[in-house]
């Protein structure tokens, strides 16, 4: 062994010894990991951010966020001569004249929409199997900060090569900003630096988007993956999975060859959006000119939904002491967004408030198995997406030649009905699959084959499941009883807070209304000793054959 071989474990024995990072570093390393296909989602998002940092930073090293005007004299001819920003000027040497720099353009943009895309079903795919319940509640706050701040850095980083459909987006910006009451034109002034559009917001922005926010978003990533390591992973039910244990593959060797494997994967797709799908090609709109506006101008597809609401929602004013409440952009731009992620953010709490339930659970659920859950958040994605809708309102009139009052009118009822029709559907539908899934448990599945008895009665034969298959429909809770909404004291008088216990009484008895319970051990035991018997007449009908049976057999 050599003398530099030495001296290095002297130091690794050194540092062990009083900060047990071996003891540590092997314990984590060794950790398992379940693995499903669904649990990638969260992945996708991750990779995907790494993506956007590496081409960020090639980005950033020519990139000048500066408002300066100049004269462009670069290769793309149709703009040559055109005074323009220095912002917009450098977005065009990227694009045409930096080696690989048009595809490290598109590859950002792509990796951003991918970002935000995989998170927000990241997020629908933690809340259907109630992956976010005690103890993971914090880590579903941490998530929904991520999707925010995510929006956020997007529209900042879509908004710096100031051209003129971003401008028209920064243009929108301000006049909310102006629509707050009081605040709104003081916010305006400090954030362009005067009067719109000022000299100071793309350097403003740019801080943002390569500091600020990529700081709180690696910091939020990080706590998130290490709340995530100290909770253990959730788990689908399944033979020899329970609570207390994690069944799958351990970080090293196998989950780190697959985590890198699907890393390349990520990249690889990215890669090929960027270099064969074109977006955001500010050379066709031209430098930002504030007495302009591109035709069809439209947001990214995840700033959709607010702008959706705006236009939809009729002229609303309100006149107080002199201040003007515009409510048609406060209520889809101020009070919407911030009030959808506050919804979001307290879905876990509320649930667990009313179910009552406190336990830890780390078996993931079918979303068929909290039918109010699965309906609760088909109601808001039935929200979300026609409001989405609604900010292609004048496309979409175009391209099928249809009256864009009529697409507004139609939405404009359709975001509050079409939420309630969503929710009903998705409840009464998962209540019918768990009926069917006790169906299959107690009488087994159809095996097509069709027996008539003696009296001359048809009957389809059913076999029972397989174990494994039954495990998985009975790995679930039977719903709580609700409770009694008040009690009363030695003297017969409600105790104090009975307005709220009975709110929840009322609410609980909702949640878990017209919910199928499992069948109990009884009925599991009977229907076993059923199927057992259909089992054997069945195969000693098949043994005695056709000729034996006659025509009382039809297959």
């Amino acid at each position: 062994m050599s003398k530099g071989t030495k001296a290095a474990g002297a130091v690794a024995t050194w540092a062990d010894e009083r900060l047990g990072l071996g003891s540590m570093m092997k314990k984590n390393l060794r950790k398992v990991f379940p693995d499903h296909w669904s649990f990638m989602l969260g992945e996708i998002a991750l990779w995907s951010f790494v993506v956007l940092l590496l081409t960020g930073v090639f980005l950033t090293l020519w990139f000048d966020p500066s408002m300066t005007e100049v004269q462009y004299n670069g290769s793309y001819d149709p703009l040559r001569g055109v005074h323009m920003s220095s912002a917009f000027a450098s977005s065009l040497e990227i694009s045409f004249d930096v080696r690989g720099g048009l595809l490290m353009r598109q590859m950002h943009h792509w990796a951003a929409m991918i970002f935000i895309a995989s998170m927000m079903i990241h997020l629908l795919r933690v809340y259907f199997t109630g992956a976010f319940r005690k103890p993971r509640e914090l880590n579903w706050v941490i998530g929904c900060l991520l999707l925010l701040l995510g929006t956020i850095e997007g529209f900042t980083g879509y908004s710096l090569p100031d051209d003129l459909l971003s401008g028209t987006g920064v243009r929108a910006a301000d006049g909310f900003m102006k629509a707050s009451p009081v605040v709104g034109t003081y916010m305006s002034f400090f954030l362009f630096g005067g009067e719109f559009p000022g000299d100071q917001i793309i350097p403003r922005l740019y801080v943002i988007h390569i500091l600020l926010i990529p700081g709180l978003l690696l910091a939020l990533i990080a706590a998130h993956m290490l709340l995530l390591v100290y909770h253990k992973h959730t788990q689908w039910p399944g033979a020899g999975r329970t609570e207390e244990n994690v069944v799958g593959y351990p970080m090293l060797p196998v989950y780190a060859a697959k985590a890198g494997g699907f890393f390349f994967i990520v990249f690889g797709v990215i890669t090929l959006l960027g270099g064969l799908f074109s977006i955001n090609n500010v050379w066709k709109y031209g430098p930002y000119d504030p007495s302009k506006v591109t035709a069809g101008s439209q947001p990214d597809w995840y700033m959709g939904w607010p702008d959706g609401l705006l236009r939809i929602i009729p002229p609303l004013e309100t006149h107080i002491w002199g201040v003007t409440l515009s409510w048609n952009v406060m209520i889809p731009i101020l009070i919407m967004p911030p009030l959808m992620l506050m919804v979001l953010i307290a879905l876990p709490f509320i649930e667990s408030w009313v179910t009552g339930d406190k336990r830890e659970h780390h078996l993931l659920q079918r979303p068929r198995n909290a039918p109010t859950r699965t309906a609760i958040m088909a109601a808001l994605i039935t929200f979300y997406g026609l409001s989405w809708a609604a900010g292609g309102n004048d496309i979409i009139a175009i391209k099928f030649d249809l009256s864009i009052n009529q697409i507004t009118y139609f939405l404009r009822g359709a975001v509050f009905i079409g939420p309630i029709i969503a929710f009903i559907i998705t409840r009464r539908w998962c209540i019918s699959l768990q009926r069917a899934d006790n169906e299959r448990l107690l009488h087994g599945y159809e095996t097509g084959v069709i027996v008539r008895s003696p009296d001359g009665a048809y009957a389809e034969k059913h076999l029972p499941i397989a174990p494994e298959k039954a495990y998985v429909l009975t790995a679930r809770d039977r719903d709580p009883e609700p409770g009694p909404a008040y009690k009363n004291d030695a003297d017969g008088v409600k105790e104090k807070g009975y307005a709220l216990r009975k709110a929840k009484a009322v609410l609980q008895k909702a949640f878990f209304a017209d919910n199928v319970q499992k069948p109990t051990a009884e009925e599991l035991h009977e229907a076993e000793h059923h199927s057992e018997h259909e089992l054997h007449e069945l195969e000693a009908q098949i043994a005695a054959g056709p000729n034996k049976h006659g025509p009382s057999d039809d297959h």
